[in-house]
Parts: C-alpha cells; structure tokens; sequence
C-alpha cells in the first residue's frame, strides 16, 4: 500500500479515545440526565394518578333450592363451554350494561367521563384548537371513556371472568366492578324471570286447546268403540282376543290330561294282561279301597302263615283263612278294573271336551279376525288421543314449572361473585421511582451512545492496525552463521564494498556462493557510507512472489499478531495484483482466521490434518479481497501435528488450484519449522514490520543452519531495517 495510507482492513477502534471523549463530556452527560430525571419525577408527581381494581365472577349453573328434588331423578345441566363464556363476556362488555352502570353510579356527572367538562377542552375548544363533539350524546361520551378504562377477559383454563378498572378515584375503581356485577346478575335473573313469564303466557292458550282436543279425541274413540259393538277389555287387548286366549289355554289343558289319563289306562291294562301286581300304579295304589283290601290281604296271609307251622293244610282253621283270602284276591281283581274302567271313562271325557274346545277355538278365531278389523281405526283414533294426553301432561308440566319460577328471586342467575373488588391504595400509574430510574438511565445511555457515535463517524477512535515504532540507531549485534541465506532478486540492494580501515564490521562483498566463514564475534555496524535503501514493504514482496511465480512460501512471524497481519496483507495485495491465492493459517493466536474468516470456528487446516473435514469445507472466502483461507482449524493443534506428514500433500494439492500458497506460521522456530516442511528450498518470508538487529541476526543464522537459503524479508516503509544489515543481506553476508 502507499506511504503514509491506512486501507479499510487495517484500522482498529481505539477504545481508550472513546472512553476518554466520554471521560471528557461527563459533566455534561450528568447534566442532561440530572435534568431529564429531575423533569420525568416532576412530570410523575403532576400526572393524574390512576387507581385499578378487579373482581371475579365465576360462571356456572345454578338453580333454586326447591328444583333440586325434581332434577336429582333427571339429567343434570351441562356445564357451559367455551363459546358460553366468550359471550358472558362479551355481555359484560355490553353498552346496555354500562349504561345501567352509569345511570347508577352518575358517571355522566364526573369530568373523568365527559372529557368536555374538563378544564383543559374548556381551554382548547376557546383557543378552537379543538372541534365540540356534537355528534356524541353525553350518555355516548361515557360509555367510549368507559370502554377505553374497562377491561373484561376469561381467567386461562377456567370459566371465571375477571372485571378490570382503572379510575383515577380509587373507591370509584372498586365500586365500578361490583356494580358490574350486581347488574349483570339481575340482568341475568331477570332474563330468566321474563323466559318464565313468557313461557307461561304462551302455554295457557295451548293448555285450553290441548283440553279440548284432548276430550273430542276421546269422545271419538268412545263413540267407535260404542258403533261398532267392541267392548271394553282392560289393557289386555280385546275381549275376542282375550277368549281365544283362554280357550287356547285351556284346550292346551283338557289335551294334557286326556293324554295323562289314556296312558294311565294303558299303564292299568298291561299290568292285568300280564297278570302282574298293579299295586305300583299309582292311580291303584291312591284308592281308599285299594288299600284297605291289601291289608287284608296281608293279614291273611300274615295268619295263615303263622298257623302253618303248627296245623296241617286239612285243617279247618286253614281253609278257612285260605277261603277268606280267595275273596279278598277276587275283590282287588275287580276294584282294579274298576278303575281302569273309570281311567277310561275319564280319557273319553277329554277327548270330548276337547273337540267342544276346538269347535269354541275356530269361532272365537273368527270373532277375533273380525273385532281386529274393527280395532284398526278405534287404535288409530286411540293413539290419537294419547297423543294428545301426553302432550298436554308435558305442557301442564312445563306450565306448573315456569309458573313456579316466575316470582322474584325464583330464578337466580347462571354466575356467582368469588371475588369483590377493592378500594386500592396505591395508584398503578404513575410509579414515580421506576419512571425516574428509566428515565436517568435512558438519557445517560442515549447521551454515551451518541459520543460514541459522534466520535467514529468523525475519525477519531479509530487508529492503524499495526502500529508504526520509530527506528532504531546504531545498534550493535552478534554476529552467527558460517554461510548467510541468499535474499531474493525482488528484494535487490546494490553492491557496496566496505571500507578497508574497518575490516572488523565490514568483511569484503562477496556472492552468496563465495562468501567465506565469518567466525561468532562482535562487529560494528557498517556506517552510513555504507548504508543502502530497500524497498522490503508488503507491495514489494507481493510483486517479487508474482513475478517470480513462487508458488509456495511460509512466513514467520517473530514479533507476534503483527507479523501475522503483514502476512494477511500481503495474501489481499497478491489477490489485487490478480494471481489467485490462499492463506493457511498455522498460528496459535488465530489472527488469520479473524481477521479474513467469518467465523473463527469455521473447519480448517486442523480438521484437514485430523481427518475430521474435507477439502471443500475448509476454503473459505476472504472478507475483504479476492483471497481465500483455510482456517485454524477446530481440532486440537497438538492433535492436528500428528498427522504433521500430510501438510505437504495438503499443500501441493492447493498449489495445483491456486497460483500462491502462502502458509503463515506465526511465532514459531525455525527448527519447527524445519520439521513441518522438510524441505530446505522452500521460500521463507520473514514478517517484521519493525525489524529487530538482534532478533533478524538470530533468525538468519537458524536458517542458516536449516539450510534455507530462499529468504524475504518484509517489513513496513515507514519503519526501516538497522543500518548495516540491509546492505549485509543484499550482499549474502551475515554479521
């Protein structure tokens, strides 16, 4: 860049001239917000205060005590929804409810409601700085001003409303919401009471017609009923129906017990055909007679046996009893067939009684068909008439319930008060200690604010980036190093011989290549005969590394962030004069990275080593120039020099896309660096905007060392090398 010019990149805000311009209009700064804090505690005391106060009403059903018997048997009332109680609140936003509020409490008589009575429209409409509002009606006036201190909202996830004032008389701020309340509660009980009233006004005349409906319709059915001969059976249908039932039934009867009594008969025929005992039977075992002559007989039998063992058969006594049992035998056979004779007699009178059933069955049938084709109409005409009954029964119910709760007080409405507003003591506006903090605190911000302002858009905070020393003089420096690296040909310094009465500080020119050994001692510093100008500024090394189409350099920085600055400088003056070029940052102190990377934790060169990016996401753009960079990286740089053997690759790849390669190494040595490039060819350049003889001493002999013999020195115009060591330099020697 030219001599004396500070570009955009290269100037920093100077913090301690902002701090000091503020330093310098402190007592101003505390003026203005002493004034403004004392004006914004005035202005609080003198505005008018405003008191707020708020009560609650929580919505639900409610119904009188006497109800409660009649609903504990039916469904219960649903509770209200949200849309309910968005519209109660809307109700108590209604005008019809501030208007009744109004009337009560006299509000059209208060200046705080009717702007026109104040004094200070009195004053603006005589100076007709402001329009009469004609076109309102006093009662509208109160009703806008009251609207714009109201506030009626639903408490989140319940169904209590909240009634909010602000009044600048506080019992005013807490009468208000209970007035609110106490009309909204008659408005709704009276709301309800008018419901009732009408519901009753309309249901006597349909009570009166619904009677006599109801009458004509039963008249009708009684006159069917008469007409065409349908007598009246009950609830159990008609009386065809009912005698086809009963004679169903009963010849159901009379067919089981004439089936009962041909088996019995059959049971009493088999057992004499077999000549078996019928004493099982239980139609012969239940005869009277039956049984008398079965203990008869066992008793005889029960004699004969006994005088069987001690008389012989002949005996009379025997015959005899043998004789009586015949009888007896002869008399069982015949009650049995007796019997059957009346089992049979029995079956037959069944199955006569049930022909005579069957022959009733198929007449009532007919009668039956014939009084249901009758019944058709008498069922339409009775349903008609039930109709009518039920719906009057429903309307004298409804009738009875209305009538009931028409009264006052019958009908409560459907809220209760949870929670009365109170007087409040302290105003809501203004807080005079807050409002004269802020203000303090707002003017003193806005006043620094402004300085700071004032002071970059004039220049004046803002200072170079790298700051300029003045040169040193005369200043004595070891000499090292057997053989001198070679600068480059950008960087030419004329050939001056040395005086021959000074072979101390000046050994005779030679070429790099023919330059002897120069033993470690102290020498003097050739004087100003000797001294000759270079030109090692930024632009200069920037135009040798073009011409040259060097395509990899490393840079060194010994003096710290601005050396790695310089080399930021020069990577933008490369990508000015048109070559493309990157920038590696290798640094500790990521300079690099800030000042050309939007983000210092962007993936970069670490990340590469790591194996924890790829190529792509590690270019980035400059922010200033045409250059790109690949940033420090968010690895660990420890970590990252493990995998120290794939910078070369990294760095042949880049040069392969790119015209320049620059690596900035920052605050490293040389034998570090050795290690890291492992070539002694590479081009080195030496960032020192303000060249140190013994630190450029020092470093040139390590590279020296090294081997690196392609050496750049770059450092700023306005701060040149120590005499002597420039023209060294040119000439390959080292001091």
């Amino acid at each position: 860049m030219p001599d004396g010019t500070v570009s955009q990149q290269d100037v920093d805000i100077d913090l301690k001239q902002l701090l000091g311009a503020i330093w310098q209009r402190r007592l101003r700064i505390l003026a203005l917000t002493a004034t403004v804090s004392a004006l914004a505690f005035v202005g609080a005391n003198l505005a008018t205060p405003s008191y707020q106060s708020e009560a609650r009403l929580l919505i639900e059903p409610r119904a009188p005590a006497f109800s409660k018997t009649e609903q504990a048997g039916g469904d219960t009332q649903p509770l209200l929804d949200e849309l309910n109680i968005a519209s109660q609140v809307q109700v108590l936003s209604s005008a019809d409810l501030i208007k009744r509020v109004a009337s009560e409490l006299n509000l059209s008589g208060l200046s705080e409601f009717d702007s026109s009575r104040s004094l200070s429209t009195r004053i603006l409409r005589a100076l007709h700085l402001k329009k009469a509002d004609t076109e309102l009606t006093p009662e509208e006036r109160v009703v806008d001003k009251f609207i714009e201190k109201l506030q009626v909202y639903q408490v989140e996830k319940s169904r209590v409303i909240g009634i909010q004032f602000n009044s600048e008389d506080p019992k005013l701020a807490a009468a208000i919401p209970n007035t609110m309340m106490k009309i909204y509660s008659l408005m709704q009980s009276d709301a309800k009471i008018d419901s009732n009233f009408e519901a009753t006004q309309w249901l006597e005349p349909e009570i009166a017609t619904l009677r006599q409906k109801v009458q004509e319709a039963e008249k009708k059915v009684a006159d069917y009923r008469a007409m065409k001969d349908i007598p009246q059976s009950g609830d159990t249908g008609s009386l065809a129906a009912q005698q086809l039932k009963d004679i169903s039934t009963e010849l159901a009867r009379v067919r089981s017990d004439g089936a009962s009594a041909t088996a019995r008969a059959a049971a009493v025929r088999n057992a004499l055909a077999s000549g078996g005992s019928a004493d099982t039977l239980a139609d012969i075992a239940n005869s009277a007679l039956m049984q008398k002559l079965k203990e008869t007989e066992a008793n005889l039998k029960a004699q004969i046996a006994d005088l069987s063992t001690t008389l012989l058969n002949s005996h009379p006594r025997l015959k005899a009893l043998r004789s009586q049992l015949g009888g007896v035998q002869v008399q069982i056979r015949q009650e049995t067939t007796k019997i059957l004779s009346s089992i049979e007699n029995e079956a037959k009178v069944a199955k006569l009684r049930e022909e005579e059933l069957v022959r009733q069955l198929d007449a009532a049938k007919v009668d039956a068909a014939r009084t249901s084709e009758q019944e058709v109409g008498l069922k339409a005409l009775e349903r008609e008439a039930n109709a009518q009954r039920q719906l009057l029964e429903t309307y004298l119910a409804r009738y009875r319930e209305a009538a009931s709760r028409s009264g006052k007080n019958s009908s409560p409405a459907d809220a209760r008060v949870i929670s009365n507003a109170i007087e409040p003591r302290e105003p809501t506006f203004p807080k005079i200690l807050p409002i004269t903090i802020i203000a303090g605190l707002a003017t003193f911000i806005l006043s620094a604010v402004t300085i700071l302002l004032m002071e970059l858009f004039s220049g004046r905070a803002l200072k170079p980036a790298v700051p300029l020393i003045p040169r040193e003089e005369d200043v004595t420096v070891p000499a090292r190093a057997e053989k001198a690296p070679r600068m480059p040909d950008p960087l030419p310094m004329p050939a001056v011989e040395a005086p021959a009465a000074k072979p101390v500080d000046a050994p005779p020119p030679a070429a790099v290549a023919e330059a002897p050994p120069v033993k470690e001692e102290e020498v003097a510093i050739a004087g100003p005969e000797a001294e000759v100008d270079g030109d090692y500024s930024i632009e200069a090394v920037a135009r040798h590394i073009t011409a040259a189409r060097i395509p990899v350099a490393f840079g060194l920085s010994p003096t710290g962030d601005d050396g790695s600055t310089s080399m930021v400088m020069l990577a933008r003056q490369i990508a000015e004069i048109g070559p493309s070029v990157i920038l590696i940052d290798m640094t500790s102190t990521l300079l690099p990275t800030r000042l050309m990377a939007a983000d210092r934790y962007l993936p970069g060169i670490t990340d590469l080593l790591t194996g924890d990016a790829a190529f792509g996401e590690t270019i980035h753009s400059d922010r200033l120039s045409n250059a790109h960079v690949v940033p420090r990286g968010r690895a660990e740089l420890e970590e990252a020099m493990r995998g120290a053997e794939r910078l070369s690759i990294i760095i042949g790849a880049l040069s392969d896309a790119y015209d320049v390669v620059l690596v900035e190494c920052g605050q490293t040595t040389v034998e570090a660096l050795a290690r890291l490039t492992r070539n002694p060819s590479e081009h080195i350049v030496l960032s020192m905007p303000v060249p140190d003889e013994e630190m450029l001493a020092t470093l040139i002999g390590d590279c020296a060392d090294a081997g690196y013999s392609e050496l750049m020195l770059m450092a700023d115009p306005r701060a040149t090398a120590p005499k002597g060591w420039l023209s060294r330099m040119s000439k390959g020697q080292a001091a």
